[in-house]
């Protein structure tokens, strides 16, 4: 049976892709109209912040990565945290094909995108930006493509998806980290460390939790470890509350996702997936950086989920979702190939600007567009099991 916050959770998530393709669809069409430089002088906009003797100064588009970003990481926190004490995460054997798939859907992107940026002109840096899945454009895509789809299924695609994104913020940990101030880390340790013995207090105000995630915030960003880690580390903090209980962590999940789903996500794509064609030409669009992110996206992902998913239920090491077909699943293992917003985010940590940057947009957004046709048209295409039944019955 699927526990109704998961039922919540692929309804908004399903629902708001369409807010998050309008918010990419103007910001590509004003970025290549003369009204252009409009558009590239708020997302390059500088503000500064200034707490105390804290001072920052960055522009709109970095703001956005390491401020409202960071609200979108404590959300994904939470909602780990949920599956997998109380949610689809917590039972072994659901858990198995999900976590497996995850795991070859982000070592296959990573080798078809190495196999074509390890020579000459290649950006060997920028194999994590076709790892990643986008939760919230695949659920849209499977939603359309197959409305009739089992609810396992999409509870898989989910799984799956929250699984890639703990192994995008361990990748982001590893690798996208610049020179680290210590003092000002141990201090983002400290107050993350005094959220946790907030949560003994049963009762403690939620302002109390507020101001400490946001101290750890403000001392991580200064540190130079990306705040996506401390929003998620803040995350496991929050009381998950006695089992039939709503419970802190349920409250805040519930009441933040729609902000994170109808706001957050769809203003981060809005300043991320604009860029102009003109500055493009038919060596950029050949270029090993954008090919790799593409192929290893559209080819890379559904190998490796497919793949990966295939091989654990023949070794019985996971079970197929109920009432899907192999078909079904290499549908699903090709959404799973939407990398967007998190690929988006993963591509600006490796590549600041220039050139580079706009590769990197154009490799994410085709390769994306491609795999929700790809997976759309197997779905569409694929027959369910209740037909296949039927059929053989007759």
């Amino acid at each position: 049976m699927i526990r109704r916050p998961t039922l919540e959770f692929l309804k908004t998530e399903a629902a708001s892709g369409a807010a998050l393709a309008l918010a990419a669809a103007i910001a590509l069409i004003w970025a290549n109209t003369p009204w252009a430089e409009h558009y590239f002088a708020i997302v390059k906009y500088q503000l500064t912040l200034q707490v105390g003797p804290f001072e920052e100064t960055k522009t709109v588009l970095k703001w956005i990565k390491d401020g409202l970003m960071a609200v979108f990481f404590f959300v994904v926190g939470l909602e780990i945290k949920y599956e997998v004490l109380r949610g689809e995460l917590s039972n072994r054997k659901k858990l198995a094909l999900p976590v497996l798939a995850a795991l070859g859907g982000m070592a296959a992107p990573a080798l078809v995108y190495l196999s074509l940026n390890l020579g000459p002109g290649g950006h060997p840096n920028g194999w994590p930006i076709p790892t990643a899945t986008d939760i919230a454009f695949a659920l849209a895509a499977l939603a359309i493509a197959a409305p009739r789809a089992p609810p396992a299924l999409r509870v898989f695609l989910l799984t799956l998806a929250i699984a890639d994104d703990l192994g995008a913020v361990a990748l982001i940990g590893l690798l996208f980290t610049a020179k680290i101030n210590l003092v000002l880390l141990a201090g983002a340790a400290l107050s993350i460390a005094a959220m946790a013995g907030l949560s003994l207090w049963k009762r403690a105000p939620l302002t109390f939790y507020v101001a400490l995630a946001m101290l750890a915030w403000l001392m991580t960003l200064g540190s130079g470890v990306n705040t996506s880690l401390a929003a998620v580390a803040a995350a496991m903090t929050i009381p998950i509350g006695a089992a039939g209980e709503k419970g802190r962590l349920k409250a805040l999940m519930h009441d933040m996702h729609p902000y994170i789903a109808w706001v957050i996500l769809p203003v981060f794509a809005f300043a991320a997936a604009g860029f102009s064609f003109s500055a493009l030409s038919l060596g950029d669009l050949a270029a090993p950086l954008p090919l790799g992110i593409l192929l290893g996206l559209l080819v890379g992902k559904p190998i490796g989920v497919a793949g990966a998913a295939v091989l654990a239920i023949v070794l019985k090491l996971g079970e197929r979702p109920t009432g899907a077909t192999l078909l079904q699943i290499l549908g699903v293992s090709m959404l799973c190939g939407v990398g967007f917003t998190m690929s988006l985010f993963i591509g600006g940590l490796a590549f600041a600007g220039g050139a580079a940057a706009t590769q990197v947009q154009l490799g994410v957004i085709g390769g994306s567009l491609l795999s929700i046709v790809a997976g759309a048209l197997v779905l569409r295409l694929a027959p369910t099991k209740a037909a296949l039944l039927n059929g053989a019955s007759e």
